[in-house]
């Protein structure tokens, strides 16, 4: 029983009935227009539907009318963009008129039909309803009042879920508006992603850097190695902090641009924190940098820094060798360094699941380039060719 009941417990169930007699408020005053044509609304207004304008004040009241929780990505609240989109609320117009129609003759009648059952038990005969031609009153009347209300609570529920269905149906989405929200969602999680990559190339780096140059200072029992291995571990955080900074500022401002992303134009720094860490970085930058696409130099800037952060944590102070070089259209970039005893895996990036080598696979294939990492001919290495257009 308490399940029954617990629609009337919902705002939704309420409000759902009085968008249903919305229309009847037009037929209502034009009654007092033309009396002898109250059902003119029925065949004009829903040609309104025409109007691309309306389909979105329809679908605004509907979200807040008939859907339980105010929204509903199953409700569309933008105009009509095509034919289709308009004569489906033109269809949407009539049938919501019908509606009101119908909603309104079952919360007139309906009760007033229980009413005078009542009225004929008691043997009062009332001579002004339609629906009730009895030629006597009798007790057993009273007996069919339930079932009118029981009729009058299914209709309320009902009707008020029907419309929602059809809502749903005729105010949803095009097919374009669809792939323009698939689109929005894929470019949502792409940003997510991104993000993640520039948490885990720029941090992972720092704390590296900062392991690293730690560990050699307390090995080294040297003031002056000491004094330098900080300053390093202060430059990296440092840096560390103005790219955590911008990730944030992507994360709190989502139109945020990436032109500050540090690029490949930048790669000295990131060799120098690489050799003062230990790594003996025999670098050869080629060709003109400067005029890589900004996505693409800022990506091989992230690329070269992972490589580099997985020297160090998995093979420690090796010779490294690193190459990049732009050839025609493309961008070439060459990490190599001898593989070492005692290291988990194939090679520095230890087990080539590992996130790392995953994300740089990732940034070169989202700019349509590739990445391959493996041991060759002793040592690991990683190279990456992203085209430049």
């Amino acid at each position: 029983m308490a399940r029954l009941l617990r629609p009337l417990t919902r705002g939704t169930t309420y409000t759902r009935f009085l968008h249903l007699w919305v229309p009847m408020l037009v037929s209502s005053v034009w009654i007092f227009v033309d009396p002898s044509t109250p059902w003119a609304p029925t065949l004009v207004l829903p040609l309104l539907g025409l109007i691309p304008a309306v389909r979105r004040g329809e679908g605004v009241q509907a979200q807040f009318m008939l859907m339980r929780d105010g929204q509903d990505p199953a409700v569309s609240v933008v105009p009509s963009a095509t034919w289709r989109d308009r004569l489906r609320t033109v269809l949407w117009l009539g049938i919501r008129m019908v509606f009101g129609w119908v909603a309104g003759g079952v919360s007139v009648w309906l009760p007033l039909i229980t009413v005078d059952l009542i009225r004929i038990s008691t043997g009062h005969v009332p001579d002004d309803n339609p629906f009730l031609p009895v030629p006597h009153a009798h007790w057993a009347y009273a007996l069919l009042a339930p079932l009118t209300l029981l009729a009058f609570y299914g209709a309320f529920i009902g009707l008020g879920e029907l419309v929602t269905v059809l809502a749903r149906r005729l105010l949803g989405p095009s097919a374009a508006e669809r792939v323009a929200a698939l689109e929005e969602r894929t470019e949502q999680l792409l940003e997510r992603t991104r993000i993640a990559r520039e948490l885990h190339d720029s941090i992972g780096h720092a704390l590296t850097v900062a392991v690293v140059q730690a560990g050699a200072a307390r090995a080294a029992g040297d003031p002056e190695f000491t004094d330098r291995a900080l300053l390093v571990i202060e430059d990296t955080g440092r840096a560390a902090l103005e790219d955590l900074e911008r990730v944030l500022g992507v994360l709190r401002e989502s139109r945020r641009p990436a032109s500050g992303r540090p690029t490949l134009l930048e790669a000295d720094r990131l060799l120098e924190s690489a050799r003062t860490s230990g790594a003996k970085i025999d670098a050869e930058l080629t060709g003109p940098l400067e005029t890589v696409p900004g996505p693409v130099s800022r990506e091989g800037y992230r690329i070269l820094q992972e490589c580099l952060t997985n020297v160090l944590r998995h093979a420690g102070p090796v010779p490294v060798r690193v190459r990049v070089a732009v050839e025609g259209r493309t961008l070439s970039l060459k990490v190599r360094n001898p593989l070492t005893a005692g290291i988990p895996g194939p090679g520095p990036g230890g087990d080539t699941r590992g996130s790392g080598l995953r994300g740089i696979r990732e940034r070169a294939a989202l700019l349509g380039g590739r990445a391959g990492t493996g041991p060759d001919d002793g040592d690991w290495q990683v190279h990456v060719e992203l085209p430049l257009r």
